[in-house]
């Protein structure tokens, strides 16, 4: 009887690595991604499973950076039962291929800041949700001039915003030393098909996709919060009830990949990496998440290559996520 080798192989796959599409075997133990050199070669151990991926396609999973609830949670807003609204929205965001994610607060007064923040921590992924990274605050410090859903009394300017900085014209065509990286909601609402062409050819780099989705992600139009507003959702917009100011998004990550590739004609890879690299990349973590490269975490979603539909989640090479 042979010795267990720990290894589970993804067979008869594509998997996107350094930005290219390949057909390639992927192979994962103790929650990493593997050198099959190493195994064949050294080792010369075979896998102890094998998945038949039936040509689909393996990509890095999605991190979104900048989620403020959903199903019903709103991170800024329920400050009673903050740890479990953060394991729902976790678990519920395995279905769309988010493997990691930054629990966002947009501008609140101070004792929301002081009930909140210290009950969202960091955690390892699993079965029960994905990954959390950390924290996102939106805000206080943010224009008066756009501040959509953040209330003008809870926002603090802070000293030497100019009445002629380049603003979002400048970010994108910044030429300096460290890439700026910026977020985008390709949701087919708040940005127009032309801005997301103009972003990918100007600073394509530094293009993150994310959700910025609200409480109402998941559910049915109606009355929603989000932090200190409420919200008002119809057809699937989230406006400031009474008014038609946007807040936030009801899609989640991966409709926005979607909605990205099919507004820009941008390759498949492309549009995949700026939910998965190129948020690793801001946050400084792409040596072990966003890519499929040796020696990475093994977080990844597998899709359909023509429909991009997720068929199944993986953290640390668990399936933690499987469409019916």
């Amino acid at each position: 009887m042979k010795a267990k080798s720990g290894l589970t192989r993804f067979h008869n796959c594509y998997i996107l690595r350094n930005s290219k599409i390949i057909k390639e075997d992927l192979w994962i133990r103790d929650g990493k991604i593997v050198n099959p050199e190493q195994v064949f070669y050294v080792e010369q151990v075979e896998a102890d499973v094998t998945v038949n991926c039936e040509n689909s396609l393996i990509a890095p999973g999605f991190i979104d950076i900048q989620n403020n609830g959903g199903w019903g949670v709103d991170f800024s807003y329920d400050s009673e039962n903050v740890e479990e609204g953060v394991q729902k929205v976790a678990k519920a965001l395995l279905a769309h291929g988010v493997t990691s994610f930054c629990p966002t607060m947009v501008t609140s007064d101070k004792e929301k800041y002081s009930k909140i923040l210290p009950r969202i921590q960091k955690h390892q992924g699993s079965q029960l949700g994905a990954s959390i990274l950390g924290v996102h605050l939106e805000g206080p410090f943010i224009s008066l001039a756009k501040k959509g859903a953040h209330k003008d009394e809870y926002i603090q300017n802070p000293e030497k915003f100019h009445h002629r900085d380049p603003g979002l014209v400048g970010l994108l065509a910044s030429t300096t030393e460290k890439q700026v990286y910026y977020g985008i909601i390709s949701d087919g609402i708040h940005t127009h098909p032309a801005a997301l062409r103009i972003a990918c050819r100007t600073n394509p780099d530094g293009l993150i996709l994310v959700s910025d989705a609200v409480a109402a992600q998941g559910l049915a139009d109606g009355n929603y919060r989000i932090g200190p507003q409420s919200v008002n959702v119809e057809n699937g917009r989230a406006y400031i009830t009474g008014t038609k100011v946007l807040c936030g998004s009801t899609t989640a990550l991966d409709e926005c990949v979607k909605t990205l590739k099919e507004a820009t004609d941008c390759s498949l890879e492309y549009a995949l990496e700026t939910a998965s690299l190129h948020p690793a990349k801001a946050l400084g973590i792409d040596h072990i998440k966003g890519k499929l490269n040796f020696g990475h975490d093994a977080d990844f979603v597998i899709i359909h290559p023509k429909l991009m539909k997720v068929l199944s989640t993986w953290i640390a090479g668990e399936c933690v996520y499987k469409s019916s």
